[in-house]
């Protein structure tokens, strides 16, 4: 009597990783759907020779969405939403892999493998020029107020000239990386009147100003990496005629009168005088004519 024994797979043995534990470091503007991890070092084996099914999880909160698996038969991980480094510097990814299409990590006969994702802030962004205000949440865009200053006309200054609301500075936001910044005169200066120093922002005179008019300059900050990345702003700067005097009353006391039941807003007379309003005066010996 021949007896034929057949023996039938059964699924007793998990999948097993080549390596269960990844680090992966993007720079922020990797391109969507480039791959972060290939297939074929995710893929598990099963001594079962089932087929394998894959899921992605991340364990970070805020972070769900960025990266997903080509298939649930293939664990190839991708980027699948634009990264941005002011809202996700890093996540952590765990992948399983089980022999049944089953929901859920505690499924029997399931591996798992980690993935640690860096993010690296890339140069992105232009110059800043500071003071500036955030527009919005994330603090990602930053709008500067235009510099203002004053000269005296057909008198050369031999400092850097005092701006509002502060001296000409400007930064990389990519703070991380943080480029070398130029500056330079690109507008509003056909006459060359003013310089501004290319490392410090330090705005100064090349000759005198001989007529009562504005400037306005355009100046702008360039990241010496890469010249595509500026910032420009204005500066207006007035010219003024010299005060070499300083104002002052015609008088030392002035004497007034009011009358008892007046309406507010009505006129206060000199004292004496009870038809003539009280007027007080200042001059400036610069206006003699004023």
């Amino acid at each position: 009597l021949q007896i034929l024994v057949t023996i039938l797979n059964v699924n007793d043995n998990s999948p097993v990783f080549a390596q269960t534990n990844f680090t992966a470091v993007l720079p922020e503007d990797t391109k969507v759907n480039a791959t972060v991890i290939p297939r074929e070092d995710l893929s598990a084996t099963d001594a079962d020779l089932d087929t394998i099914f894959y899921e992605l999880t991340t364990t970070v909160p805020d972070t769900g969405g960025y990266f997903a698996i080509k298939g649930v038969n293939n664990p190839e991980i991708y980027l699948q939403k634009a990264l941005d480094y002011e809202k996700i510097k890093s996540t952590t990814l765990i992948l399983y892999a089980r022999p049944l299409l089953a929901a859920g990590p505690a499924t029997t006969n399931t591996a798992s493998a980690t993935i640690n994702v860096i993010i690296e802030q890339a140069d992105t962004k232009p110059p800043w020029f500071l003071p500036c205000t955030f527009t919005n949440a994330e603090k990602s865009i930053c709008i500067s107020s235009p510099y203002s200053g004053r000269v005296n006309m057909s008198e050369l200054s031999t400092e850097p000239l005092v701006l509002q609301p502060g001296p000409i500075y400007a930064i990389d936001p990519d703070y991380m990386i943080n480029e070398k910044i130029v500056y330079s005169i690109v507008g509003g200066d056909a006459d060359q009147v003013f310089s501004v120093d290319a490392d410090t922002g330090n705005l100064t005179m090349n000759k005198v100003a001989t007529a009562p008019d504005s400037y306005l300059l355009q100046v702008m900050a360039t990241q010496v990496n890469n010249i595509q990345k500026y910032s420009v702003a204005s500066v207006e700067i007035k010219v003024i005629n010299k005060s070499d005097h300083a104002p002052y009353f015609e008088s030392r006391v002035y004497n007034g009168t009011v009358f008892v039941g007046l309406a507010p807003r009505s006129f206060v007379f000199q004292t004496g005088h009870p038809s003539s309003p009280l007027m007080i005066r200042a001059v400036d010996d610069d206006f003699p004519d004023v």
